[in-house]
């Protein structure tokens, strides 16, 4: 139950202020001594605590992940690799591995209902910005949002961008992915009117600077309208896209 539904039902009178106020404090947060599982998360976000997964070991990701879905909440897992996906597995069946995006999912519900006027277009300039442009991909799926991919469109090769453009336009929000000199959101940035996300990629050869060149290009983009966020940030540019979608 979100925030305003608990407060709507206390103002409807189907729960007391005791009831509520005991439902806000178990969903706090629960101390596992490595960590602390963010239950209260859903009701300020609109979506549940999410793993990321660098740092930890399986045991430790496997446990939050049963912690979470034991709330009720489906898991996504960051930055996965394959044997924290078979930990996760045998606590959650359902627990699926998006090998290219390096995600764990476990969805409660079957399948979320996708809002259709909801649709990201995620753009990439070639095909090794993939994993970070899958990430920002299964995370805005996770999320309920229509996704849209046109992936290896690049500036070295413009057309490819300008034959896709009616795609383009009928998406709400747009990530564009690039690495080497970061070029793509700024061109895609001129030719749009909808918000755009750019996302550098550490892909280049060693003036790149693994993604400090794209990111310096993307920062200081002519093109109006253009957000970025941090190298190979794909699950945090789909939550700012998931945000700004989910703006009343």
């Amino acid at each position: 139950m979100k925030l305003k539904e608990i407060l709507q039902a206390i103002k409807n009178k189907r729960l007391t202020v005791a009831e509520a106020y005991s439902r806000l404090k178990n969903l706090s947060y629960e101390d596992l001594g490595y960590a602390k599982v963010d239950h209260h998360r859903h009701l300020r976000k609109g979506f549940p605590e999410v793993i990321y997964c660098e740092g930890k070991t399986s045991e430790q990701i496997a446990h939050i992940a049963s912690r979470i879905s034991h709330h009720g909440h489906d898991v996504l897992a960051t930055r996965a690799d394959r044997k924290a996906f078979l930990a996760v597995k045998k606590i959650l069946p359902k627990a699926r591995y998006h090998e290219t995006a390096r995600i764990i999912s476990a969805q409660n519900i079957e399948h979320r209902a996708r809002n259709t006027e909801h649709r990201v277009a995620i753009i990439t300039a070639g095909t090794a910005d993939l994993p970070v442009a899958e990430e920002a991909a299964v995370t805005l799926d996770f999320l309920g949002n229509k996704v849209e991919r046109l992936y290896d469109v690049g500036v070295a090769g413009i057309h490819r961008l300008l034959k896709n453009l009616k795609k383009i336009e009928k998406a709400k929000v747009l990530i564009v992915v690039a690495g080497m000199e970061g070029a793509l959101p700024s061109v895609v940035g001129g030719l749009v009117d909808q918000p755009v996300i750019a996302v550098p990629t550490s892909v280049g050869y060693g003036a790149s600077f693994k993604g400090l060149s794209a990111l310096l290009t993307m920062m200081n983009s002519c093109a109006p309208g253009v957000g970025v966020v941090n190298i190979d940030n794909g699950f945090g540019a789909a939550v700012l896209a998931h945000t700004i979608l989910n703006r009343k």
